[in-house]
């Protein structure tokens, strides 16, 4: 693998809640016809630690939008941060991969921080796509708000396309599954890791280049695949969004629920 290039960057992989059972139908757009059970669909936040930083990729949601939804939380992801150490008032940078209710709630809560966010992700989720209620479904309209009002308070940073939030911390649109998801670049001791976000809720999604059934564009979604294999460089450094996977092969930072993801995996998916 290769060498981390300039900063190097720790990254913790904070899981929150847990949805289970699923079938193969719920996580594949074209499963499996002889599989019979799913991999349970875990939710996390990643927390991004070096260089006198600390940037939260993602915020989950809520004991509120977990009852609408019928989800089971486990803790408060924002609570589960600062059980790690990390109070959210010292959060400066959130990056924001996409406006759906399990990555963007709890954004009242970082009352110092700027949000990191692609221009299309705000128009397709404030737009006409909306009035369609199988797009609209993964929103939460008081999600939408709140990031609107921080849009007022001038406190978001649009990107379109590629962008650096901070010294080996960058930010890249592939849309699909959202019209503007964006992923994270990272420079970490064991070279480039990409938090894939809902890019690839899965391993499998990509190695099975099945995309998982919420997508809005999957042409969009099947590029987006190439995108994060050639950022990460390697299979071993792309961490899909909600695969239980990743925290049977990636090592528990303290005996909390959280996984550090700058560590190398215990198992190598490379062929």
């Amino acid at each position: 693998m290769s060498k981390p290039e300039g900063n190097a960057y720790e990254i913790y992989a904070l899981r929150y809640a847990t949805m289970s059972p699923r079938t193969p139908s719920m996580n594949f757009l074209a499963p499996d016809p002889h599989d019979s059970a799913a991999q349970d669909l875990d939710y996390f936040v990643w927390l991004i630690r070096g260089q006198g930083r600390e940037i939260l990729v993602d915020t989950g949601f809520n004991a509120e939008e977990a009852s609408l939804r019928a989800r089971k939380l486990t803790l408060n992801p924002i609570d589960a941060l600062e059980r790690f150490g990390i109070a959210a008032s010292s959060i400066r940078d959130v990056i924001v991969t996409h406006l759906h209710y399990d990555h963007a709630g709890n954004l009242d809560r970082f009352p110092n921080a700027r949000f990191h966010l692609q221009e299309r992700e705000m128009a397709y989720a404030t737009g006409r796509c909306m009035c369609n209620g199988l797009l609209r479904h993964p929103f939460s309209v008081e999600h939408v708000t709140l990031m609107v009002r921080h849009v007022y308070g001038e406190r978001v940073t649009f990107y379109s396309g590629d962008g650096e939030v901070a010294p080996g911390v960058t930010v890249h649109r592939v849309g699909g599954h959202s019209d503007g998801l964006q992923v994270v670049k990272v420079e970490t001791a064991r070279g480039p890791v990409v938090l894939a976000s809902d890019a690839a809720h899965y391993y499998a999604n990509i190695q099975r280049k099945s995309p998982f059934p919420i997508v809005y564009n999957v042409g969009d979604m099947a590029a987006g695949w190439e995108t994060i294999e050639r950022l990460a460089g390697h299979p071993d450094r792309y961490i899909p969004g909600h695969d239980p996977i990743v925290t049977e092969i990636y090592p528990r930072a303290g005996d909390k629920d959280v996984w550090a993801l700058h560590l190398p995996p215990s198992r190598s998916f490379a062929t």
